[in-house]
């Protein structure tokens, strides 16, 4: 296994390397409120190497820009005061030439940290910034995605490749599964966030799980018979927001001559029916089970299921992004490194839970309230990203991420 100070070196400069093909007004735009510009990823990663290793392990260590923490702080508010964040798009300065000076200044000091003997904490706080930078390498390209769609132009972050399209969608079936009580959570082997532990049990009732995602095709049949017209399909807050937001579709789909379109990070491609869906929120998911007569999975079924499978999603770096979902195998093959998958779970603690000390603390715990969580991974979560035990979470309107589904049912 690569050193600590490799997979950190590594995962600054695939950073870099994925903001790469955008220009620097590419970099410095926010396309809404959830989102925000790569040049302030790029800072923020930054920073939070700076404001949580170098400033405490790094003897002598010199502060790039003060004027930075309040640029760059997210949401620490033990940290200090920061810029709002629906207003990240004003930052036109520091300019892009800045943050990459001030990449390469955090990266030489963290190159020199490794110098000296570190303590268990440092290592675990680098360790947390890595995938702290992973996360952020996924939002930043469904950040951009977000920008590109709102473009008239509809520019492609980058070119497809031939014979993109996934074919002939496989039959639904499900996978039957025992009850019983079963063990959820992180082992303690490895990297998990707080918000994975403890490992405790639960019960499960029987249940069955479908063995690939719902597709387009599902989907585009479910619009065409009325899900987004039909309020009893819906939650009351779902149906408050298809009316209020006017959806009639996932996020990014268009109707056009023949069937849809839908932007990708490839540009604006015809829908491919065998293709799982993407970009629709718990809103929908949750009322697509109702339509098809099924329901979403909880995450501990989801986490049960999975057990099995191996945990093998997409290689994310230059040149080898994928993009756009592709469906994996049947039979439960492939429960990794398409979309998010939506749960019916209400993101809570685990019993015993406990947040981590100091700011980091404010990591997970805090945002424990009204929203759902998501398992799986998505075709752009990094490679080495992706554990069975890793939950994602977002409130039950957000769409903009590669968020799709699949469909559950007592057993």
């Amino acid at each position: 296994m690569p050193s600590l100070k490799t997979r950190l070196m590594e995962t600054r400069v695939l950073s870099c390397e994925l903001a790469a093909p955008l220009s620097d007004e590419d970099q410095v735009v926010q396309a809404m409120d959830d989102a925000s510009p790569t040049k302030w990823h790029l800072a923020h990663t930054t920073w939070f190497f700076e404001a949580f290793v170098l400033k405490r392990f790094l003897p002598h260590y010199r502060v790039f820009d003060q004027r930075f923490e309040y640029c760059f702080n997210s949401y620490y508010e033990s940290v200090g005061p920061r810029h709002p964040r629906p207003k990240r798009g004003l930052l036109t300065r520091p300019s892009g030439e800045e943050v990459r000076a001030y990449r390469a200044f955090v990266d030489e000091a963290l190159a020199r940290l490794f110098d000296q003997e570190l303590p268990a904490e440092a290592c675990e706080l680098i360790e947390l910034g890595i995938n702290h930078e992973q996360q952020h390498q996924e939002l930043l390209l469904t950040d951009i995605l977000a920008l590109f769609a709102a473009e008239p132009l509809k520019p492609a972050y980058r070119q497809a490749s031939p014979g993109i399209l996934v074919g002939e969608q496989a039959p639904l079936d499900f996978v039957a599964f025992d009850g019983g009580i079963f063990e959820v959570g992180h082992d303690g082997d490895g990297f998990a966030y707080d918000n994975e532990r403890p490992r405790h049990g639960e019960l499960i009732r029987p249940f069955k799980l479908a063995t690939r995602l719902v597709t387009n095709a599902e989907w585009i049949a479910f619009i065409e018979d009325g899900g987004y017209e039909t309020p009893t399909l819906w939650l009351a807050d779902g149906w408050n927001t298809v009316k209020t937001q006017g959806w009639n579709g996932p996020l990014y789909f268009e109707e056009a001559d023949g069937g849809y379109m839908q932007m990708s990070l490839m540009g604006l491609r015809p829908v491919d029916p065998a293709s799982p869906v993407t970009h629709v929120s718990y809103y929908e998911a949750d009322a697509f089970a109702r339509w098809a007569g099924y329901r979403l999975p909880t995450e501990f079924e989801w986490e049960a299921a999975s057990a099995s499978v191996p945990v093998e999603g997409r290689t994310l770096g230059k040149g080898h992004l994928r993009a756009m979902p592709a469906q994996g195998g049947a039979g439960l093959e492939q429960m990794f490194g398409d979309v998010w998958e939506w749960t019916g779970s209400a993101y809570l603690p685990y019993p015993g839970f406990k947040a981590a000390p100091g700011a980091v603390g404010e990591y997970n715990g805090k945002f424990m309230c009204n929203q759902f969580v998501l398992r799986g991974g998505s075709c752009v979560t990094p490679e080495g990203h992706m554990r069975r035990t890793y939950r994602n979470f977002f409130y039950p309107h957000q769409r903009w991420q590669f968020m799709g589904l699949r469909l559950a049912a007592d057993a």
